[in-house]
C-alpha cells in the first residue's frame, strides 16, 4: 500500500472526563476542568496539532466521575482557539440525527468550519441502561449507527431530504443554514470489528481504531480500504496512541511499567468485562479489545501496543512508519497533557516532518 504524500496529521484526546486516559493511581498531572482544556487545546494548536477529539460519557465508571457533555465542551475549545478542528464524539440513541445535524451546523457557521463529529456506535450496556436507552444488539448498533450518518449527510447537503429508514425517518426537511464546511463536515467512526470497517468503507470520512503493531494496523487498513474501493468511496485512517516520550528509552519505558504497577484493578477488570461482553456480541465473537492483555486495557483503547514510547527519534520513526501502512492521523493520549503536549510539539513533531521531508525527496530522486 502507497502512504499518502500529504503529511501525517495529529489529534488528541480531549480530557473533558476525570481520570485522565489511563486506569490507574499514578500522579497525572491532567484536569477535566474547562480551564485546563482551554489552555490545553491552545498548547496543542501551537504545537502543530491538527485536531481535539472530546469523548462523550454519561455515567461514571474506570475513573471517570465527571463528564462534561462533547458538543457543548467542544465549543467551548473552538472559543478558545483559531485554526485547530475539534471533534465531538456522540452516541446515536441519546442523540437524534436532527437535533445533532442542526447543533453542528450552527457551530460550524459560528466557528468557520472547525467542527467535526465522531459517531460511537456505544459498547457499554450499563450506561445505555442508566439513562433508559434501548441496548441494540451488536451489528444492529452499527446499522443504527450507518442510517445515522445518512441522515446527517442528508440534512446537510440536501434540501427537501426524505429518509424512509428503519431507524429513523424524514419527510421532505430542509435545514437552514447547512455548513459551511463542503460536501459537510468531516464524519468520524470507532471500532474494529467486521461491522465496524464495513459500515466505514460504505459511509465515513474516518475510521479510528485501537492501538496495534503495525502489522495489525496494515491489515485492517487493507481490509477497509479494499472494501472502500469496491463502494466508490474512499475514507482515512486514524490510530490510537498512548505517547510516552523522554530523553531515554529506559525512562519511557519506566513510566509505562508504573502506570501498569499502578493500575487500579477492579476498574481494569470491571471494564475488561464490559468491553468482552459487547465483544461476544458480535457475530465473530470478538470485538475492539478481544486480543487485549491486563496491560493493555489499562490503556482504554490499546495505546501501548502502537509503541509510541522511547526517545523523540524513536517516536518520530515509528509514526512514519505507520504513515507508510496507510495510516493518516495519529490520536494521542498522554499522562501530563499540557507539558507532554508542548514537548511533542517541539521536539518529536519537527523530527517526523524532517523524515517525511527527506522521503519525499527520496522519492522525487527515484
Amino acid at each position: 500500500m502507497s502512504q499518502s504524500r500529504n503529511p501525517i496529521k495529529f489529534a488528541y484526546w480531549v480530557p473533558n472526563v476525570s481520570g485522565g486516559l489511563v486506569v490507574s493511581k499514578i500522579e497525572q498531572r491532567t484536569s477535566w476542568d474547562i480551564h485546563y482544556n482551554r489552555r490545553l487545546a491552545q498548547i496543542a494548536e501551537e504545537a502543530g496539532f491538527d485536531y481535539a477529539l472530546t469523548q462523550i460519557r454519561f455515567t461514571a465508571g474506570y475513573g471517570a466521575e465527571y463528564q462534561h457533555e462533547s458538543v457543548a465542551f467542544s465549543h467551548a475549545l473552538l472559543g478558545a482557539t483559531s485554526r485547530l478542528k475539534v471533534i465531538a464524539a456522540v452516541l446515536p440513541g441519546p442523540w437524534h440525527p436532527v437535533v445533532l445535524a442542526k447543533q453542528i451546523a450552527t457551530i460550524d457557521q459560528l466557528t468557520e468550519g472547525r467542527i467535526a463529529v465522531n459517531i460511537v456506535s456505544g459498547w457499554f450496556r450499563g450506561e445505555f441502561t442508566a439513562i433508559g436507552e434501548h441496548w441494540l444488539e451488536h451489528d444492529e448498533r452499527y446499522r443504527r449507527s450507518e442510517e445515522f450518518i445518512q441522515a446527517l449527510k442528508g440534512i446537510w447537503t440536501q434540501d427537501n431530504f426524505t429518509l424512509k429508514g428503519d431507524f429513523y425517518r424524514f419527510n421532505d426537511y430542509t435545514l437552514k443554514p447547512k455548513p459551511l464546511q463542503q460536501p459537510h463536515p468531516e464524519i468520524f467512526q470507532g471500532g474494529s470489528s467486521r461491522a465496524a470497517r464495513d459500515m466505514a468503507a460504505r459511509v465515513s470520512d474516518w475510521y479510528f481504531t485501537n492501538g496495534n503493531t503495525v502489522e495489525g494496523i496494515k491489515a485492517q487498513i487493507d481490509d477497509i480500504r479494499a472494501k472502500a474501493a469496491k463502494n466508490n468511496h474512499q475514507v482515512k485512517i486514524g490510530v490510537n496512541a498512548f505517547v510516552v516520550v523522554r530523553d531515554t528509552e529506559e525512562e519511557a519505558r519506566a513510566v509505562v511499567q508504573e502506570i501498569i504497577d499502578k493500575a487500579d484493578p477492579e476498574a481494569v477488570r470491571a471494564f475488561g468485562d464490559a468491553v468482552t461482553q459487547a465483544g461476544k456480541a458480535s457475530p465473530e465473537g470478538e470485538g475492539n479489545w478481544a486480543k487485549s492483555s491486563f496491560e493493555d486495557l489499562v490503556q482504554y483503547n490499546d495505546g501501548f501496543k502502537t509503541n509510541l514510547i522511547g526517545t523523540p527519534r524513536q517516536v518520530a520513526e515509528r509514526i512514519v512508519a505507520l504513515k507508510a501502512v496507510g495510516v493518516d492521523l495519529v490520536l494521542t493520549g498522554f499522562l501530563h497533557f499540557q507539558e507532554e503536549v508542548e514537548y511533542f510539539g517541539k521536539h518529536v513533531l519537527p523530527l517526523v516532518r524532517e523524515i517525511e521531508a527527506e522521503q519525499q525527496q527520496e522519492r522525487v530522486a527515484a
